[in-house]
């Protein structure tokens, strides 16, 4: 039996982070993918601090050579080390996914808060919402790429240029799910007692999205930022692969399997190791949504 002078202290509430770290941690899936792509972003960014050969470097006598302790992917028809371009190659899609996903979650979240808060820019941003998704993508993209190519490339150069142009055209073709979401998460928060009684102290519409909805809504625009990681470099990709991405002599993971197609018959590990990186990266950033999506979801947060 506990004195009256001497209470015992309380526990102190368990913080909600690690109520999601509990629950995330127990998704081994999302765990392995976590590690996995901590683990390629160190490689690839971090790699070429040890490993200093320049991907750019010719040595025509090493040319066509497989895995060998000198070159540990072996070279290209050129005698450019394939591990130093892989790495370099990942530097350049890993910044694309990045970025792309950034500018189409920020451009997402935005309109999907603005169509699910101010009812009367609700049926317009909608439709325009059903207007991009309507659209067939990859052939937009093509045409983007095509039209804008020439003119950013004099502009700003054509590494930097070509990133640019990427980028934005991956971020404008890709925001449409996550404005769907964070819409339809907006309109179920109008309707709760804490906007509400917000709404009856006199809180600003700004203040509201900035203290009350934004926090709440966090979850989805998370899982949606893990995901749009895959989805940009999927694409950019694709677009390297069909020879409409970055120069021939800028490495990405997509050029790179571009290139080795036409030895794929002769040296077929050149197409192997840049498509298990982009599989592997792929996977492991669709297995951390996955877990993210359960772990800060509150109705299964706990299970």
């Amino acid at each position: 039996m506990t004195e009256i002078g001497n209470p015992q202290p309380r526990t102190p509430p368990r913080s909600q982070w690690r109520d999601v770290w509990d629950q995330f941690k127990h998704h081994r899936g999302a765990l392995a993918g976590g590690v996995l792509f901590l683990l390629i972003i160190a490689v690839v960014y971090l790699g070429p601090f040890i490993w200093t050969i320049d991907p750019t470097f010719i040595d025509i006598r090493a040319r066509n050579q497989g895995p060998n302790l000198t070159h540990p992917f072996g070279t290209d028809q050129l005698g450019r080390d394939t591990f130093s371009r892989m790495m370099a190659g990942g530097q350049t899609s890993i910044a694309v996914g990045l970025t792309a996903m950034l500018l189409a979650v920020g451009l997402g979240g935005l309109i999907g808060v603005l169509a699910g808060f101010f009812r009367r820019l609700d049926g317009a941003l909608m439709r325009l919402t059903d207007l991009f998704l309507s659209l067939p993508l990859l052939p937009l993209l093509l045409v983007m790429v095509m039209l804008f190519r020439e003119t950013l490339s004099a502009t700003f150069g054509p590494e930097s240029g070509m990133f640019l142009l990427i980028v934005v055209a991956i971020g404008i073709t890709s925001w449409m799910p996550t404005a769907r979401i964070v819409r339809g998460d907006v309109l179920a928060l109008k309707e709760r007692e804490f906007i509400l009684a917000a709404r009856s102290i006199g809180t600003t519409n700004f203040g509201m999205i900035t203290r009350h909805i934004l926090p709440n809504i966090l979850s989805p625009i998370m899982v949606s930022a893990t995901l749009g990681i895959a989805n940009a470099i999927i694409t950019e990709s694709a677009l390297s692969f069909l020879g409409l991405g970055f120069p021939p002599d800028f490495p990405t993971w997509g050029r790179l399997l571009n290139d080795a197609t036409v030895y794929l018959q002769d040296y077929p590990e050149r197409v192997f190791w840049p498509g298990l990186a982009i599989s592997l990266t792929v996977l492991s950033v669709n297995y951390l949504g996955d877990g993210l999506r359960d772990a800060l979801d509150p109705r299964i947060r706990g299970r």
